[in-house]
């Protein structure tokens, strides 16, 4: 690359922290070095020209799990497992409040409900037997019952005649909340240079050489932070699942206001203002949607366009106005990756689809462990 010597000395010179990704936990990773060592130099790489993982491509949902989630991760997690993962996305939540303000990343507590399907009922039932076991489990963290039993009073078609409601969940602006992060990171004298894909990297003597697409460069530290892209730099407990997204025209009379979850959570859907937000769909074809590349399919973009008209909005036109696809990170777990990969090579990656929930709190909790190593 053509670099001046200015720019070799401000940029790429004496770094002590280099950040793998733009996302939800790289940002709040930089900026919890900035908050504990102020006078470090922290560079961020992106390889897109914005986040390309699913920071700025999910469905805004600030949530910590459905009913019929929740009774899933009890078949493989044990009971305390669970409510530790439940604790986390709610100090996440409350993290990602308190560092920003509801008002900037437009936060709304409207609640959330989950929808079965009408094939669903066995899942249904179970879910209203156990919904008291549930919300005893839950009282210790949120200190009131977090669910409970809700008529189906939007309209939706073709579902089982009750919902059942969480009025703590609440959704946000993902555009608003990743500006303002952006703003906060600049402010902080944090560096981010986008375009710039990581390819490898070494341990040295004196530091971590990094490869990229078009320069290598040294940093005392090196933190991944890729999520749904770990694979690629050689962490094998983090496997991409890329999510399709549409959002419709402006609706007048919108019939419903907050967010949804359906088909065991395969599915998801929200209002924008008068909008409908809808995704999900991984589950008709997994093998296809183990990737992390950018793309839609017909069999889930059909599928979403199916559901909206005969299930969400039966008596009301709607038209898209675009679609658009993100990469998750998932794994056997649901507990996220933060650990030492090699010497000052760390990680914080496999949000399990819950980067809005515990991206902070992932990005705080892996830059604590780079500071005390």
């Amino acid at each position: 690359m053509n670099f001046s010597f200015w720019e070799t000395d401000s940029w790429f010179s004496d770094i002590d922290f280099c950040i793998i990704g733009s996302g939800i936990t790289g940002l709040n990773c930089a900026l919890r070095i900035k908050e504990k060592q102020p006078n470090s130099k922290v560079l961020i790489l992106e390889k897109g020209m914005l986040p390309e993982g699913a920071s700025t491509k999910n469905a805004g949902f600030a949530c910590f799990g459905s009913i019929s989630e929740i009774l899933d991760d009890l078949k493989t997690h044990s009971e305390q497992e669970v409510l530790q993962l439940v604790e986390k996305r709610r100090r996440g939540l409350n993290l990602l409040r308190k560092n920003l303000g509801d008002n900037i990343i437009d936060f709304q507590q409207k609640g959330g409900y989950e929808l079965f399907t009408e094939p669903d009922e066995a899942l249904y039932q179970e879910c209203l037997q156990r919904l008291p076991e549930i919300n005893e489990l839950l009282e210790p963290i949120f200190k009131d019952h977090v669910f409970e039993v809700s008529n189906n009073k939007f309209g939706f078609r073709n579902i089982q005649p009750r919902l059942i409601f969480n009025k703590f969940e609440g959704q946000i602006d993902t555009g608003k909340m990743m500006s303002a992060l952006v703003k906060k990171a600049v402010l902080k004298d944090i560096r981010i240079l986008n375009g710039v894909e990581v390819i490898s990297y070494k341990n040295e003597e004196k530091g971590i050489i990094i490869k990229t697409s078009s320069f290598n460069l040294k940093s005392k530290k090196l933190i991944i932070a890729t999520n749904g892209f770990a694979a690629r730099l050689g962490i094998n407990e983090v496997k991409p699942a890329r999510a399709q997204v549409l959002v419709t025209q402006p609706i007048n009379d919108l019939p419903f206001k907050g967010t949804f979850h359906l088909d065991k959570g395969y599915y998801y859907f929200r209002n924008i203002g008068n909008r409908v937000l809808f995704g999900g769909g991984r589950n008709l074809d997994f093998k296809t949607e183990e990737t992390d590349e950018v793309g839609l399919t017909s069999i889930i973009q059909e599928k979403l366009k199916e559901l909206l008209k005969t299930c969400i909005l039966p008596e009301t036109p709607f038209e898209v106005q675009q679609s658009w696809s993100g990469t998750m990170g998932v794994g056997e777990q649901k507990k996220p990756v933060i650990k030492e990969l090699s010497r000052n090579v760390y990680c914080g990656v496999r949000l399990g689809g819950m980067g809005i929930a515990i991206g902070s709190l992932v990005g705080k909790e892996t830059a604590d462990l780079a500071l005390k190593s």
